[in-house]
């Protein structure tokens, strides 16, 4: 009852009907060649419905992924615990394949679409750094803020996209291929890692340098400034400060 219940709500939601067939007709056409009357076609809703539902087919495609994301981190992870990180993150990226399964030709031409379109893949490059923020925090594994977690998201995110291309053309059930470009790519993640905190750590003494100098010539700069205002606190001999006088 319950899912059936399930089934008719997400056949009522507009939103999942337009991104499963953006999907479908993507592994069938050039995703430039889409328009937006095609999917609601496909999706059997109005132009209205995808107006209020999505600003564009790309907006749709970011919907996608949030849809693999929840996918994978509706997931329990508790079975996961006793690994170590690499294997937990190996564990959590795999089961996101697995979440894109059903859509593998859609994603094989947004995959080279996004390789036609530099702007488009700026775009979603950023949806795709949230995405594995979300995939570390279900393995469990500690990304820290800053220019060093940002540098390790972005070339997890660039692995990433790697091993999707290797997927797309496994075309052994057991995915062997994939999984080895997998198991390459986090020991490459492993050897980056050590090197951006290496670089972290022998950056620190100039860091602080830096804002030494950087503090020292605030001072000097501002100098010239406290010593006129000394200069008009304390006035002129023989005059008060707004050059009157002085009372006989």
């Amino acid at each position: 009852m319950a899912s059936e219940a399930k089934s008719e709500a997400k056949a009522a939601d507009p939103r999942g009907k337009i991104v499963d067939a953006l999907m479908k007709l993507a592994g069938e056409r050039r995703f430039e060649d889409i328009a937006i009357r095609d999917i609601c076609k496909e999706a059997g809703v109005t132009l209205a419905d995808f107006r209020e539902s999505f600003a564009s087919k790309g907006a749709a495609l970011v919907a996608f992924s949030r849809r693999i994301d929840r996918a994978v981190l509706t997931q329990g992870s508790d079975e996961l615990a006793d690994e170590s990180p690499r294997e937990r993150l190996f564990d959590i990226l795999m089961r996101r394949l697995e979440a894109m399964a059903p859509y593998r030709e859609g994603l094989r031409e947004t995959s080279a679409w996004l390789r036609r379109d530099l702007s488009a893949a700026l775009a979603m490059n950023r949806v795709l750094l949230g995405s594995m923020r979300f995939m570390l925090e279900a393995a469990d594994v500690e990304i820290e803020d800053g220019a060093a977690g940002a540098i390790k998201l972005q070339g997890l995110a660039l692995a990433w996209a790697r091993i999707v291309a290797i997927w797309l053309d496994d075309d052994d059930p057991g995915l062997s291929k994939t999984m080895a470009e997998l198991d390459r790519e986090l020991t490459r993640g492993e050897s980056a890692t050590a090197a951006v905190d290496r670089l972290k750590t022998l950056a620190a003494p100039f860091r602080a340098l830096a804002g030494a100098v950087f503090d020292a010539r605030r001072r000097f700069r501002d100098r010239p400034r406290r010593a006129r205002a000394e200069s008009d606190d304390v006035g002129f001999p023989g005059s008060d400060r707004d050059g009157e006088e002085p009372a006989a």
